[in-house]
């Protein structure tokens, strides 16, 4: 965060491909490097900012892994061998070693006893009151775990750059961990232009549109992990888009703005940023969202979003994700993984732009992943995000035919 100034500005020159101009944005990182101490159970999300070490080993004893009898093998001399119970030992409970000669009723996460080496379990004997008929023989060891099979104390079970899941929180708690290492929250200020838009509630006047931006970006950014300062909707003004701008970067990390970013008259983030700041990107070959603008106002990283609501969603999830992620300190997942699918579909006309296309995966009758389009390539249509489950990749100056396969692109990829 800091005050803005003038700088710069950069020729722009043609569209930027796709990896060039994620390359850009990843070039100017600037990572979050204050870092909290918090409880795990306020941790989920967050993105761990040192190492997580074990502080006992886990499991702390040799427990049986399966609800049975514990035993001695050198007991076991042949198949249908009977054994005296000579006691039952339930889960945080430990039992006596042992006797000779006998079985010990033991139930899963239970300690095994000393002087017992194997469980057989339940499924194979048969109880009648106080002895056990076991009807197979087991190996020294079997269905025990041992004491420190997961982990040993001072062990590292979880590095630095992921962000947290429940499987992390939970491999915490499981080493005796209470509070983690994080880095605090990128802060983002978030702005939508357009004298067209009204809040959900109001009554939509002449050419007036309800702002849906404001809460996809909201959604996008919170589920991400970003503490997010809602500076509202901007008039269409040169002045009035110049002092969000500047508010912004006073008070946040990044600077994220909706609409504006074309080149109308009544589009004035570019001259804005320009004015305050530097512009280090406009606009990129894909379809939707070619109109991406990043930059910076005075220090503050400043990336403005088109208007048009799909373009805006695909290019978050493409460009600002990766960018907002690393600078949050993930260094796992930062990238999303394509699937490779069968396209139920035919491209006939190639585009000289990489189209990332609405669509939907779906498993047939044998397993196999299919992917079909949406009905338009409107941009304007959100109700498009709603039924598509993912982004079908079309490169530029391709065709492709029914049958052929086609990249995917996941929104559980995307939007986590």
């Amino acid at each position: 965060m800091s005050e803005c100034g003038c700088g710069s500005v950069p020729v722009l020159g043609p569209l930027k491909t796709p990896e060039e101009a994620l390359e850009l944005l990843l070039s100017h990182i600037k990572p979050v490097t204050q870092v909290e101490q918090i409880p795990i159970s306020e941790a989920l999300g967050r993105v761990l900012a040192g190492p997580v070490f074990s502080q006992t080993d886990v499991p702390p004893w040799d427990n049986s892994a399966m609800d049975g009898y514990a035993v001695n093998t050198t007991d076991l001399t042949q198949e249908n061998t009977t054994l005296p119970i000579s006691q039952r030992i339930p889960a945080g409970v430990a039992g006596d070693p042992l006797q000779p000669g006998t079985a010990a009723r033991i139930c899963t996460g239970a300690p095994v006893p000393p002087d017992a080496d194997a469980v057989v379990i339940q499924e194979v004997c048969e109880q009648t009151g106080d002895q056990v008929l076991i009807k197979q023989m087991v190996p020294s060891g079997a269905n025990i775990r041992r004491a420190g099979e997961d982990s040993r104390k001072g062990e590292q079970i979880l590095a630095p750059g992921i962000r947290l899941g429940p499987q992390h929180l939970g491999a915490a708690a499981s080493v005796g961990v209470a509070k983690v290492p994080v880095y605090r929250k990128l802060k983002v200020a978030l702005f939508s232009s357009g004298d067209e838009l009204i809040m959900p509630g109001g009554e939509l006047g002449p050419g007036q549109i309800f702002n849906s931006n404001q809460f996809t970006l909201t959604g996008l950014l919170e589920t991400l992990g970003c503490e997010v300062t809602n500076l509202g909707i901007v008039e269409d003004t040169f002045e009035a888009t110049c002092d969000a701008l500047a508010r912004g970067a006073d008070q946040a990390d990044l600077v994220l703005a909706s609409g504006g970013v074309s080149v109308g008259e009544e589009d004035h983030v570019k001259p804005a940023v320009e004015k305050l700041g530097s512009l280090d990107l406009w606009k990129i070959a894909i379809r939707p969202g070619k109109p991406l603008a990043f930059g910076h106002i005075g220090q503050t990283p400043f990336i403005g979003a088109p208007g048009n609501p799909v373009s805006l969603f695909v290019t978050f999830c493409l460009f600002a994700r990766p960018y907002i992620l690393s600078c949050q300190g993930v260094t796992e997942g930062v990238l999303p993984t394509p699937i490779t699918a069968t396209a139920d579909f035919d491209w006939s006309k190639p585009d000289k732009r990489r189209e990332f296309a609405r669509a939907r995966l779906e498993l047939d009758e044998s397993g196999t992943a299919h992917v079909s389009l949406f009905k338009s390539r409107s941009s304007g249509m959100l109700s498009s995000l709603t039924w598509a489950n993912g982004l079908a990749i079309i490169p530029e100056q391709q065709t492709l035919n029914r049958g052929e396969k086609v990249q995917f692109l996941p929104f559980n990829e995307l939007l986590s």
